[in-house]
């Protein structure tokens, strides 16, 4: 297979522009022929439903919750990015660009991020427009705020709780185009196949969660919007259901895996409490701005923080990387939280915890201007731990959170089944081996708001699309696939839950693909998670059956497929002899202890094709070409 990224002829400036001069348009009376099939409905695939439909295909809009409302997006505390330069603090949309890619640490196309920054600009006017409270500046102008990796303001935010609006906005949209009878949504349904007629992706089979019924949609394109699979490592802070198993079913019928080692581990989050836990709660990266990170100098010191001087703290960020601080991006800070802590000077009852301090913040600025700024979050800690963090430091240690691997598309979102378009986190595109804070919501509303109404089109006009319903030969066999799948599942009768063998796989994870790697380890993850995965199709137990409601049956066919990728994310970083991003092989680090890359052997994706052997999936490798950027080792001292 040749894997073809399809980057459009010209001067990186001009790639966008020249795709949309030359590309095919569906004219709007041909539209409303076209049935798009959009499965998820956070900001990537809210926003594409109402954008789609607004230009008026008929769209049919999957949803795992009752509601769009409820989608992992609303997650997003800190901001998105964009170099509208309202501060005048020097930022364009190069600065925007080139801070993404090295962020990535030069993993990711020049081309695909240099869309991204110029896109920026575009997706606050549009919700603005929409209503979206962003904050805002005494005279009137959106306020920005500074993020982790970049020297300049450009993160527009709404208090803490920035996703939440922005999809709120997408959704009003959407609901707009509901009403208009534009948008059939579908709740309640989990995708668990993708059918393809013809070789081109035509349809799926979801699941209805409330009633256990198998449906079969067709379309002429299927947009797969459904988010990350950070709950791969069990702890993590996605909410529940977020999961892999339609991105995983789709790899199956072919379309490549692509980067799957690359996981960022979010260096702001409330420590694990308890064994029992089931997820972890984000404090926004937003945060780092006024809050400062220590640790005690000395090894054990177990002092509550009132009674430890200054001069026995350690702000290790400030220290080490003076011209960022406690600003670095997240792979940086979290490495370093995990060095201080296994040094012995973590804090807390556990020991793997850091201080974020806002005693110097609140004398210098007032308690008021640090409430009206992250008041929410302060509220949502204090709730969690029973702490003030107006009194007391809030304590913080690194937690999974995003997922930079996701299935493989060229320039036009498409993987590599023709028809099955891949937008949002769910795609690998634009972050590389490691994603700079509120860059995921720009790459969302990105991808649905501006990118696929062009290159969606592109692909109706210049496609043959014969007519195709739900009692094709493909539809069957898809079903046939999906029932005896999950007959299978229900008849085992085992005596473990789902739950007890993701927390197992979690653990081996974590310890192993987590925040380094080396080889041994890797090795030893992929006998464990094969070890484990055996046990699993014959142990383990689902009460009731699969006509009705079943979150036992749910979360069985989640984690089979976790098993699965679990493997693959271990292959994928055992292959990769290098560090780069978040991923860390402790054999490949600079004297100073910083990723160190091998650009001559490792300047590319990795990109996994399913073989009937799970053991034996095929890498193919897409070259990464930097014409406009020097590959340099990153460094934010």
């Amino acid at each position: 297979m040749k894997l073809d990224s399809k980057i459009p002829s010209g001067n990186l400036q001009e790639k966008w522009d020249n795709y949309k001069d030359h590309c095919k348009l569906v004219s709007p009376a041909n539209k409303k022929k076209h049935d798009i099939l959009i499965v998820g409905t956070g900001l990537a695939g809210a926003s594409a439903a109402a954008t789609l439909a607004e230009l008026g295909y008929s769209v049919k809009s999957f949803c795992i919750q009752d509601s769009p409302r409820r989608a992992h997006s609303i997650a997003a505390q800190g901001g998105i990015n964009a170099a509208k330069n309202y501060p005048n603090d020097g930022d364009t949309v190069w600065r925007l660009f080139y801070d993404t890619i090295k962020g990535g640490d030069y993993r990711s196309r020049e081309a695909n991020v240099y869309r991204l920054a110029q896109i920026s600009n575009q997706i606050i006017d549009q919700c603005v427009a929409q209503g979206v409270p962003f904050a805002r500046e005494y005279g009137g102008l959106l306020a920005n705020r500074s993020f982790g990796g970049a020297q300049v303001s450009r993160t527009f935010y709404a208090k803490g709780q920035t996703g939440q609006q922005l999809l709120l906005g997408a959704y009003s949209a959407m609901s707009r185009q509901i009403a208009a009878g534009k948008i059939q949504m579908f709740p309640r349904r989990e995708m668990l196949d993708l059918v393809l007629v013809g070789g081109k992706a035509r349809g799926i089979i979801v699941r209805n969660l409330v009633t256990g019924a198998i449906e079969r949609y067709v379309g002429d394109a299927v947009l797969l919007c459904t988010g990350g699979y950070s709950n791969v490592f069990y702890l993590s802070t996605n909410a529940r259901n977020s999961n892999v198993t339609a991105a995983w079913r789709c790899y199956k019928r072919g379309a490549l895996f692509a980067n799957p080692c690359y996981t960022q581990i979010h260096p702001t989050c409330i420590p694990v409490a308890a064994d029992y836990q089931s997820k972890l709660t984000l404090m926004s990266e937003g945060l780092r701005n006024d809050g400062r990170v220590w640790v005690p100098k000395t090894s054990g010191d177990k002092r509550h923080p009132h009674h430890i001087p200054e001069a026995e703290r350690d702000y290790y960020l400030e220290t080490r990387y003076p011209s960022f601080g406690n600003l670095v991006p997240r792979d940086v800070a979290s490495r370093n939280a995990k060095q201080v802590t296994d040094e012995g000077r973590g804090v807390g009852k556990t020991g793997l915890a850091v201080y974020l301090d806002f005693r110097d913040a609140i004398a210098k600025q007032g308690k008021k201007t640090i409430s009206d700024r992250y008041g929410n979050l302060f509220q949502m800690y204090q709730r969690i731990t029973d702490e003030n963090p107006y009194e007391v430091p809030m304590r913080i240690y690194p937690a999974v959170h995003y997922i930079m691997g996701g299935l493989w598309v060229d320039y036009n979102l498409m993987s590599t089944i023709p028809g099955l378009h891949v937008l949002g986190e769910a795609n690998f595109s634009d972050h590389g081996a490691n994603r700079l804070g509120a860059s995921a919501l720009m790459q969302g509303l990105a991808d649905g708001y501006f990118v696929i109404p062009y290159t969606l089109g592109n692909y109706i006009a210049t496609t043959d699309l014969p007519p195709v319903d739900t009692n094709d030969a493909a539809f069957e066999e898809a079903e046939a696939t999906v029932n005896n799948k999950i007959a299978k599942l229900i008849n085992i009768q085992g005596e473990k839950t789902s739950t007890e063998f993701h927390r197992q796989l979690g653990k081996i994870l974590w310890d192993y693909v987590g925040m380094s790697r080396n080889k041994a380890g890797l090795e030893r993850a992929i006998a464990q998670i094969a070890e484990l995965r055996q046990e699993f199709w014959q142990n383990v137990k689902i009460p009731s059956n699969s006509h009705t409601i079943n979150k036992n049956l749910e979360f069985a066919g989640r984690v089979a497929d976790f098993l699965e990728l679990g493997e693959l994310m271990a292959r994928d970083a055992l292959n990769r002899e290098e560090s780069c991003g978040a991923h860390f092989r402790e054999e490949y680090q600079t004297p100073e202890g910083e990723a160190k890359r091998n650009d001559k052997d490792y300047s590319y994706v990795s990109a996994w094709q399913y073989t009937a052997d799970e053991e034996k999936p095929v890498m193919y490798k897409e070259q990464l070409e930097f014409d406009n950027v020097e590959l340099t080792q990153r460094s934010y001292k």
